[in-house]
């Protein structure tokens, strides 16, 4: 005879494996490293300086 199982705890884990599934789709999906964030805001404050260098004065 075998142990009884509940049907909520199995449910429950089912739910929660997926959602880790979920997760970690998306991580690599949307995820990006420190790095990557810096080197943007990076770029991005350049990109600002340049347009102001070339900006006309009143």
């Amino acid at each position: 005879m075998s142990t009884p199982v509940s049907l909520n705890r199995v449910r429950k884990d089912k739910a929660r494996a997926e959602a880790k599934a979920r997760a970690d789709e998306n991580a690599v999906k949307f995820g990006r490293s420190k790095a990557d964030k810096d080197l943007e805001k990076a770029k991005a404050a350049q990109m600002q300086r340049v347009l102001d260098a070339h900006r006309k004065a009143p």
